[in-house]
């Protein structure tokens, strides 16, 4: 049987621990068996069981500490994701093999393993091997896309990814219940964006004319082959939720040859919950 697995990408401070977490409280409520690998190695806590922890094959701290390598945070995290693609054995014995696979991949969150460091490729690559069919998630703070030059610099880190690793992806906006009622109501037209308009809001502080004809070949670029969306994602939105995942399982083809699970058992309280709804209801 296949095996699956998401990529969960995107810069530092957009989500990706959070959307983990809340994936895999999302999947027990629905009776999916999914597991987590954290794939960074500087990171310092997360509030769900790990199946692999990078950390136990190295560490960013004790890269930065060995006196013959004299690395900043920055080339430790490299260093050590070099490390690993050397080291994928450790990865796939961790691993182990069961049948209904689906694993969270929790990345690191330097764009340059995505862009132009073979690193990840040769993840995807291996995990493929594995018989791992593998879906990229890429997350964006929505907070950070509410104007239109931080909007198309976010897509431009999302198609980087996505050309880089050569993969389906499903671009998606973290931390929607974060925002205000207004912010909400401005964010819906980046969420399937006319890449034309846009370019008539960053008219005005785009001064240089050759940065203004860059602009527009970029946007006319996302815009004509639409090779872009964003998902919004509230993690208070089981049925956000579940739409995102059902973009996922269909890029993947997940649950195509799954066996027949029995349900959970309900419990009580449920019971009273659901027969206080009916009889409201009637």
């Amino acid at each position: 049987m296949p095996r699956y697995a998401q990529l969960v990408m995107g810069p530092a401070g957009s989500g990706k621990s959070t959307y983990c977490s809340t994936i895999v409280q999302h999947s027990e409520t629905i009776n999916r068996n999914v597991q987590v690998v954290n794939l960074d190695p500087a990171a310092e806590h997360f509030d769900y069981p790990v199946t692999a922890d990078i950390r136990e094959l190295i560490q960013v701290d004790d890269v930065m500490e060995d006196d013959s390598l004299r690395f900043g945070p920055n080339g430790g995290l490299v260093f050590c994701m070099e490390y690993f693609a050397n080291n994928f054995d450790w990865l796939e014995e961790s691993l182990g093999h069961t049948e209904d696979d689906y694993i969270l991949f929790d990345c690191p969150g330097q764009i340059e393993l995505y862009t132009h460091l073979p690193v990840m490729k040769q993840l995807v690559e291996q995990l493929q091997q594995w018989e791992f069919r593998v879906c990229g998630v890429f997350l964006v703070d929505s907070q950070f896309m509410v104007e239109s030059f931080k909007f198309i610099s976010g897509v431009m880190a999302a198609l980087s990814a996505m050309v880089s690793l050569e993969i389906p992806q499903v671009n998606i906006m973290t931390k929607m219940d974060l925002l205000s009622p207004k912010a909400k109501k401005e964010i819906e037209k980046y969420l399937d964006p006319d890449m034309y308009s846009m370019m008539e809001d960053t008219s005005d502080t785009i001064r240089s004319t050759k940065f203004k004809k860059l602009t527009k070949a970029i946007c006319e670029l996302i815009d004509d082959y639409s090779m872009v969306r964003f998902l919004p994602f509230d993690r208070s939105d089981e049925e956000g939720i579940n739409i995102v995942m059902q973009h996922i399982d269909f890029s993947i083809q997940y649950g195509e040859d799954l066996e027949f699970k029995e349900p959970k058992v309900i419990e009580n309280y449920q019971i009273n919950y659901i027969t206080k709804q009916i009889n409201l209801a009637i």
